[in-house]
């Protein structure tokens, strides 16, 4: 079940035993791991952040927080001015060892939290790419559904690197940085383990413009690609979401 906070003052009984969902950019929900969450019984808080719609004051009805992904960059404070207080939040759920998801965006957002660096500008990788673990993620204990490696979509130019005493889980051709733990459960995965089949087809067809301007074939791509790795990249995505919701 999906309740979205649109001022502060929601009852404490509304939220009790949910986890807070940050969305920070147009189009860009849960997916995937929102129709895991729901299969298992979980509930859950948004906040529209991108909308001005403010974050809560108290956290303490919360189980845990999922940061969502967005086209700005991590340091883009001046745009949305949110931003620092999303990485706030970050560091109160950690501190209360509560677990922590940030997907693409909001692993930057982990990263900045924690003292690492954000490396802003470099090429995008997009699409269906390989994922990897590391040494280290094949033993995490939500890393592992990776299993030995396998496709997740990707959207993302930015990248980070780690903050002290963070532990590297996974990595890809393009970016030897895909996934990090701070502490016992606090996550940073750059691909978009939410994004499925039906998902990627939607960004296909509403950010058509904005993938265009790098990807200027996935018009005719996309079915092919889709072929090749949407299931197996589906059944990824929904291991790793699993793994994590088990934390809560």
């Amino acid at each position: 079940m999906q309740c979205v906070i649109s001022d502060g003052s929601r009852n404490e009984l509304e939220i009790l035993m949910t986890f807070l969902v940050i969305e920070n950019y147009p189009e860009t929900g849960l997916g995937l791991f929102g129709r895991t969450a729901a299969e298992a019984g979980k509930d859950w808080t948004s906040v529209q952040a991108h909308l001005g719609e403010p974050l809560p004051r108290d956290v303490d009805g919360f189980t845990g927080l999922v940061v969502l992904g967005g086209a700005q960059d991590a340091l883009a404070d001046d745009a949305w001015p949110h931003l620092p207080l999303v990485c706030d939040l970050i560091r109160t759920f950690h501190a209360q060892d509560k677990p922590v998801l940030g997907i693409c965006l909001g692993s930057q957002l982990i990263a900045r939290a924690f003292g690492g660096g954000n490396i802003l500008g470099r090429p995008v990788e997009f699409g269906w790419r390989e994922v990897v673990p590391t040494e280290q993620g094949r033993e995490d204990r939500v890393l592992k559904a990776l299993g030995d490696g396998g496709p997740q979509f990707h959207w993302h130019s930015d990248t980070v690197t780690l903050p002290d005493g963070a532990v590297h889980l996974a990595k890809s051709a393009m970016t030897p940085l895909q996934a990090f733990r701070m502490g016992r459960a606090t996550y940073a995965i750059q691909f978009h383990l939410e994004i499925g089949l039906e998902d990627a087809r939607a960004w296909t067809r509403v950010f058509a413009k904005d993938i265009r301007r790098h990807t200027p074939d996935w018009d005719r791509r996309f079915e092919t690609q889709a072929r090749l790795h949407a299931a197996r990249a589906d059944s990824i995505g929904t291991a790793l979401s699993s793994a994590w919701l088990a934390l809560l």
